[in-house]
């Protein structure tokens, strides 16, 4: 699924997912802070906010969801951070790709 993001600022790439209800809004003065050193992606999860709906959700899809925006944007040695549901989809996403991760958060 393409989900909805805003990057911003150059560097390591460094992946924020809201929780649950949430939406990429609740992350985007401290996104724009973090991006002084690095590229940040601020993401709404399927589900929510401007990202598409789908009848199916689990984490293991919405980890899916963010190998494929990772895919999509050529990303590697990621720094991800979680809240609430999106601290679990950072988890299942470590446990599944744990090659593309640098830092968990």
């Amino acid at each position: 699924m393409k989900l909805h993001f805003r990057k911003y600022g150059e560097g390591q790439p460094f992946l924020i997912l809201h929780g649950l209800f949430g939406s990429s809004d609740n992350w985007l003065t401290l996104g724009k802070k973090f991006s002084d050193k690095y590229q940040v992606y601020i993401i709404d999860q399927r589900n929510h906010a401007r990202s598409p709906h789908s009848d199916s959700i689990s984490y293991d899809l919405m980890a899916d969801d963010i190998y494929e925006l990772i895919l999509d944007e050529g990303l590697n040695e990621i720094i991800l951070l979680g809240h609430s549901m999106g601290g679990k989809t950072a988890m299942r996403f470590v446990q599944k790709y744990p090659h593309l991760i640098h830092k968990l958060i």
